[in-house]
């Protein structure tokens, strides 16, 4: 049978939905939490990352006339998203070459990183090129021209390879309400013709590259989150290079671990310091790895928003209800999930401490 046929009967489709299916038994899987919160947060996880899946290998797939997507957002979310981050990413093809212009814009954090593999493949993200927003040559309006190529340019320049396929871009908020983005754009250098119509190959690619997406996401973050339970309610370094083999930024040290809690406890993270970096923070999730609302509910905070004690240290407290405390984390009506800290451009990376607490006694343990 030809892949258009298969377009026309409907099998490309039956074959698209019958591997969407597959992906489901991530939500089943044994160590996985039962109850109906996270249940239902699981089957709205898959249909989040079809969404992406689909932006990614359909509508934004061509190589060859790209555009930037959000891989994730407010409600698309993948491998402990950064709430305090807008993510951009185009797709590529290393036998091209690109250029990304554009304005800086003021966010205190700008990262650019192009990346061979991907999670419905080898599972991998690996990165083949970074370049630090700090290093961009700018003109006087803030504006510039950013090549990329696997051969070196002057100016402006970001390494590709002939297997590199994609461009992720990261920007990271102190304070949103006080910064400006970046204003981006993509294109292929040298392209003098409009995108092909769609083909029956490029349906059929896409969708079945959508749903291993799906599927492949979901199983590596599972992985994840199962390793965490070793070390409930801890926060130790988390294992730096899966983290960059996953398409982890080269400037952030990351901290991963699973939370539960009871009703009448708190889970309190004291930081002894803070270290001389370009950005922290320290978000909650779900067991599915997405940070939780943060469009409603305080789930995250960084050097901006959390209040230093006196001595310089910073604690933290993860509750069901307020405690009164000016860096309380809320649960946002869950009752156990995942939690990331991070360092970016740290000169020494100082890790967390914790303690779950008795809410009761709370205020007695801070004041310790």
């Amino acid at each position: 049978m030809s892949v258009e046929n298969d377009v026309i009967s409907g099998r490309t489709w039956e074959a698209f939905c019958d591997a969407l299916k597959q992906a489901g038994q991530q939500v089943l899987r044994p160590e996985a939490p039962t109850d109906a919160l996270t249940r239902a947060e699981g089957w709205r996880y898959l249909t989040r990352l079809l969404r992406i899946g689909l932006e990614m290998h359909l509508e934004f797939a061509d190589p060859e006339a790209p555009g930037f997507f959000a891989p994730s957002h407010e409600t698309g979310k993948i491998g402990a998203d950064n709430p305090d981050n807008l993510y951009l990413m185009g797709r590529l093809d290393g036998r091209y070459d690109y250029r990304i212009s554009g304005s800086r814009g003021s966010v205190a954090y700008l990262s650019f990183g192009t990346q061979k593999g991907g999670y419905e493949t080898d599972g991998r993200m690996v990165q083949t090129g970074f370049l630090d927003g700090a290093k961009l040559e700018l003109d006087e309006q803030g504006r510039f021209e950013l090549v990329l190529s696997c051969q070196p340019q002057i100016g402006n320049w970001l390494p590709m390879e002939p297997t590199t396929n994609a461009v992720i871009v990261r920007q990271t908020f102190i304070d949103r309400r006080a910064e400006t983005a970046a204003q981006l754009r993509i294109e292929r250098i040298g392209r003098d013709r409009p995108p092909a119509p769609l083909t029956p190959e490029r349906l059929a690619a896409g969708l079945e590259r959508a749903a291993k997406f799906v599927g492949g996401t979901a199983s590596i973050f599972a992985d994840w989150a199962q390793s965490y339970l070793a070390h409930a309610n801890q926060l130790p370094p988390a294992d730096q290079a899966l983290c960059q083999r996953a398409g982890g930024d080269p400037n952030i040290f990351y901290y991963h671990s699973y939370w539960q809690l009871a009703d009448d406890e708190a889970l309190v993270f004291h930081l002894p310091r803070i270290s001389d970096c370009r950005f922290w923070n320290l978000q909650i999730d779900n067991w599915w790895m997405e940070s939780l609302d943060y469009r409603y509910h305080r789930i995250c905070h960084n050097q901006h928003s959390a209040r230093r004690n006196a001595d310089g240290s910073v604690d933290l407290v993860l509750a069901h209800r307020d405690p009164g405390h000016a860096n309380w984390l809320e649960t946002a009506g869950h009752d156990r999930g995942t939690m990331c800290l991070r360092w970016v451009g740290a000169k020494e990376h100082v890790h967390p401490q914790t303690r779950v607490v008795k809410f009761a006694n709370l205020q007695q343990e801070l004041a310790r």
